[in-house]
């Protein structure tokens, strides 16, 4: 039996945010949500990644929508149902054991989103348990007014869903007929429940433009949910880690729009390291990280994931050819200009939203572009005369810019970056693996040229190469071409350099990108995930698969409870850092996990 009444406790007043490895993700694809360890989701744009937020209280902004027990004194744990982005908390209280299920439905589209919560008691009184429910939705990151609450009747059965706009949004909750609207504007209730009970809560925001009204029924949406991640993610039963080779194809496959654009991660302005400024805006696509993510996919099996990569990077390379931008909006729309949104900012982070590098030439994009049609290739996507004429596009762009400076990998000054000419080496060198005799020696002589030149400005006497033509230093961004192939298996400069990363740029089993200056490498930034992982590729490719495990299993740990991964990892004290989740750590993570497996 279920019982639904006011809460009496008011959740909607400010609360200090949970340390980042703290948060759950919910992803369908178009948007994501995070989920704080009290049931409270504090991160949702609506409808799409870009869109503002309607749950923002993550960044100091406003909404937020909480299903917990009403019983204070509880614990929690949880994890994702495997292979799946539906998060499962187990809460246990004074008195009562509870389970709470939480997942964006499946499968979505871009201009409405539904959000399921479902609550079950394995134990309580025969009186029953309390469950509190909040939802305080905020459109414009807080800023815009939603219209009051109004209860919209159901079809004679005793139901009702609560219907609200604002923002240039339409929002109906169903399932909490007896809560009550607040003075605040937010809607407020307690369920009561007793042993064996199960209930639902359906959340649908949808855009103005979103067509006709789907059904918030939840058995239905929860059936096709599930199913849809059957499908979608694969079993990777013979990889090592398998199940987290699972939940990082889970991410990848969240991050990833119907339209083929992979956002790089679901949040924006979260710092890598408290006070250094470097708080960006991720709910973009990264050619370079969706190229990451495409060849991964590609190394495991000719997966759904893999298309949709393919398709997205080629209709950006035909449309703009030598005016390729890093990033793009998930749709391939310009990325908009960095702005203040005048919010307090997750703490040591800020509020930004757009991003400045949608503006660069970063060379190895090209690079990461043409490895993703290489890869592709053994899988059949190179017959498709699209691919084939947009990889003859980026070898041309190639041939005609890779003299320039340009910003590089980590994005900085424009200069002569060692791993951008690299990475386009790396590219052309398995692209003429796939072509014709004819085509296969342009290119092989155009890698050929590139690396020669490349050799004479930035190797090192010593054997090592330098992080640019003008900097000496290492840079671990380095390990990524030497890993994937970039020179012949008998140039010792490869093996030097790994290792000059590693004594100079390694601590404790993690990799950092580079020396900012001369501090301690923790006190500049976290450690770089993604390079450890690279690390563990670029080892392998050496032959030392032992320590190519190492190197997996060591940055494998630096996840939170929930398992995900961000951009950096603070060794000292065991925290993530930056945007959440990273869409290439989860990435390089799978195709480590391909390598190592043989």
């Amino acid at each position: 039996m279920t019982q639904v009444g006011p809460s009496q406790q008011d959740d909607g007043g400010p609360a200090a945010p949970w340390a980042l490895r703290d948060y759950s993700f919910l992803g369908d694809g178009e948007r994501g949500a995070l989920l704080g360890p009290r049931g409270e989701i504090v991160w949702l744009c609506a409808p799409r990644w870009d869109s503002e937020a309607v749950f923002s209280r993550l960044i100091g902004g406003a909404g937020q929508y909480t299903v917990r027990p009403a019983d204070n004194w509880h614990v929690s744990g949880g994890f994702y149902e495997d292979g799946t982005l539906i998060r499962v908390t187990r809460w246990v209280t004074s008195d009562a054991v509870i389970v709470t299920r939480d997942a964006l439905a499946m499968p979505a589209t871009p201009e409405r989103l539904v959000l399921l919560r479902q609550v079950s008691v394995e134990d309580a009184p025969a009186s029953g348990t309390g469950v509190r429910l909040l939802l305080d939705p905020r459109p414009d990151f807080g800023l815009g007014p939603l219209s009051g609450w109004r209860p919209e009747e159901g079809t004679g059965d005793g139901s009702r869903t609560w219907t609200a706009t604002g923002g240039g949004l339409r929002l109906r909750w169903a399932g909490a007929p007896d809560a009550r609207p607040s003075s605040d504007g937010a809607l407020r209730g307690t369920l009561t429940l007793r042993r064996g009970d199960r209930h639902d809560l359906v959340l649908e925001i949808a855009s103005g433009r979103a067509v006709g009204d789907g059904g918030l029924e939840p058995r239905g949406l929860w059936e096709e949910t599930e199913r849809r991640w059957r499908q979608v993610v694969p079993g990777c039963e013979e990889l090592p880690a398998s199940r987290d080779a699972r939940l990082a194809y889970a991410v990848l496959h969240g991050l990833t729009s119907s339209a083929g654009g992979m956002a790089a991660a679901a949040t924006t302005s979260l710092p890598e390291h408290a006070g250094e400024g470097r708080n960006y805006d991720y709910r973009y696509a990264w050619l370079r990280d969706q190229c990451y993510a495409g060849i991964a996919v590609a190394a495991h099996g000719a997966h759904p994931l893999l298309e949709r990569t393919v398709g997205f990077v080629t209709a950006r390379v035909l449309e703009d050819g030598d005016a390729l931008r890093p990033c793009y909006t998930v749709t391939g729309g310009p990325v908009p200009a960095e702005r203040s949104l005048h919010l307090r900012g997750y703490p040591g982070g800020s509020d930004r939203v757009g991003n400045q590098a949608g503006g660069q030439f970063q060379l190895d994009t090209y690079g990461e572009v043409l490895q993703l049609y290489a890869a592709a290739a053994r899988h059949g996507h190179f017959e498709d005369p699209d691919v084939r004429r947009a990889a003859d596009v980026a070898v041309s762009v190639v041939e005609r810019n890779w003299q320039r400076p340009e910003a590089g990998l980590w994005e900085l000054e424009e200069r002569w970056w060692t791993h951008s000419r690299l990475s386009v080496v790396t590219g052309l060198r398995a692209l003429a693996g796939r072509l014709p005799a004819r085509k296969a020696g342009r290119v092989r002589e155009l890698a050929a040229t590139v690396l020669a030149e490349t050799r004479r400005r930035c190797l090192r006497p010593d054997g090592v190469w330098a992080r640019a033509a003008d900097d000496p230093k290492p840079d671990a961004a380095l390990l990524m071409p030497l890993a994937r192939g970039c020179l012949d298996g008998d140039d010792p400069s490869a093996g030097r350099t790994v290792e000059a990363v590693r004594a100079e740029l390694c601590e404790d089993g993690y990799v950092y990108r580079f020396r900012h200056d001369g501090r301690p490498l923790a006190e500049a930034e976290g450690a770089f995930l993604l390079c450890g992982f690279i690390m563990s590729l670029a080892t392998d490719r050496l032959g030392d698969r032992q320590a190519a495990y190492r190197w997996f299993e060591r940055n494998r740990a630096a996840c939170g409870p929930a398992g995900l991964f961000a951009e950096e990892y603070d060794v000292e004290q065991r925290q993530l850092r930056g945007n959440l989740p990273q869409a290439f750590v989860h990435a390089v993570l799978l195709e480590s996990a391909v390598r190592l497996a043989g």
